[in-house]
């Protein structure tokens, strides 16, 4: 199953410089197995995404088709074919 990851500017440079990533997922696709993958193909952007225990960061909002997936079912929450997952880190500062 393809799904399509859009990165922020920041995240760019941990996959080769590309704002858009269409990734194969095998099914049953989830926001987990999804990482999974990313993590094969971007290491470097793996580390940005999730933590040691491979739990999603505290501070990287991860959106399913504009829906904040925290509240969904975190790393479970199910992907279908061709949807756009939107990885955005916060942004903090004083």
């Amino acid at each position: 199953m393809r799904v399509i990851v859009l990165l922020p500017g920041v995240l760019r440079e941990k996959a080769g410089g590309q704002g858009r990533l269409v990734v194969e997922v095998g099914e049953p696709a989830t926001l987990g197995s999804l990482l999974d993958v990313l993590a094969k193909e971007h290491p470097a952007l793996e580390r940005r995404l999730r933590d040691e225990q491979a739990g999603l960061r505290r501070y990287v909002n991860f959106f399913v088709d504009g829906e904040e997936c925290r509240r969904s079912g975190g790393s479970g929450t199910p992907l279908r074919e061709a949807v756009e997952v939107q990885i955005i880190p916060s942004v903090a500062g004083g």
